[in-house]
């Protein structure tokens, strides 16, 4: 008999409130959301319909109580997201122009960024099939870094699967010590969620099917690769599938990728095929695109069916 677990995903890392720039005001008004890519992929699962719990730590201030409001919103459960009356809760701003997006973080010594293992909840990653780590995990400091692979170890003791997102961030670490606990992670991920361009900066390769074939000879067994507006390549050892973009009007790419791995991570432990996770993955992440803020735009389950079933009657029509 399949045991039964409490939850499909349990999410680390750090959470943070984002202030977003809109178009009014001249650029000088800011729309207030949340964001951490972690969080992020929290809730996005969480509105597919999954049963979603995070592990993180918040200072005692008014930022971390308005995540743990998020997180009640949204039904994800916080109850071992611990508070540190010493630390502060992390913020980032988020500019546009004609080059995109860019982000300013006020995160240095955070109170997610004091996580040690003796504060994970060991019982939370055996009650959930997926640990879910990125790379801003691992990189906001040693004692996170030491938590996650802790985390990671305990969910490989335990059976459950592990599911890694690179998101590379250069300000946190150096490409070199980036390249060698990536490498390690995605060696000892299940499922494999990496940017293009965060593999690109880590292997020095350009071809998507490289890339794949990369994460794959480190030991992933799964991987699920961004290719941005050109899409998605997902592949196992037996399998792979390029999955065209989704249409959609862009007006802000902020937690497009989480909004991937969130729906992703669902579907695939609902028992859909790559082909079917990717693509169900691409419209959620693609439908994301279309409003302000990382959270805020994430589509619902309705939505994301919605578009996709529609896609699927005009593909039989032809």
């Amino acid at each position: 008999m399949t045991e039964k677990l409490m939850y499909d995903i349990v999410s680390l890392g750090e959470a943070m409130v984002e202030f977003n720039q809109t178009g009014e005001g001249q650029g000088r008004l800011y729309l207030q959301g949340f964001g951490g890519d972690t969080s992020n992929l929290a809730v996005a699962a969480a509105r597919q319909g999954a049963k979603v719990s995070y592990l993180s730590a918040l200072g005692d201030d008014p930022y971390g109580k308005m995540l743990r409001k998020l997180w009640d919103s949204e039904g994800v459960d916080h109850s071992h997201v611990i508070a540190v009356p010493e630390a502060f809760t992390a913020i980032y701003f988020v500019t546009h122009d004609e080059r995109g997006h860019h982000f300013s973080f006020f995160r240095s010594g955070s109170a997610a960024s004091r996580m040690t293992p003796n504060s994970l909840s060991h019982q939370r990653i055996r009650n959930s099939q997926i640990l879910h780590v990125s790379g801003i995990s691992l990189a906001i400091s040693p004692t996170a870094c030491d938590t996650c692979y802790r985390a990671i170890e305990v969910a490989k003791e335990a059976g459950r699967l592990v599911s890694f997102d690179t998101n590379l961030r250069l300000k946190l670490w150096s490409i070199e010590r980036a390249r060698a606990v990536m490498s390690d992670v995605i060696g000892r991920a299940d499922i494999c969620l990496p940017s293009y361009d965060d593999v690109v900066a880590i292997t020095g390769k350009t071809d998507p099917e490289a890339l794949v074939d990369h994460c794959l000879n480190l030991g992933a067994k799964v991987v699920a690769l961004k290719l941005g507006d050109k899409g998605a390549l997902v592949a196992d050892s037996q399998q792979r599938h390029r999955i065209s973009p989704h249409p959609c009007e862009p007006v802000d790419a902020t937690g497009a990728g989480d909004t991937f791995g969130g729906a992703f991570l669902h579907r695939y432990v609902q028992g859909d095929s790559l082909l079917e996770a990717g693509t169900y993955a691409s419209i959620a992440a693609a439908l994301s695109t279309e409003g302000y803020g990382a959270v805020e735009p994430i589509p619902y389950a309705k939505d994301v069916l919605r578009v996709r079933d529609k896609h699927l009657d005009a593909a039989g029509a032809c």
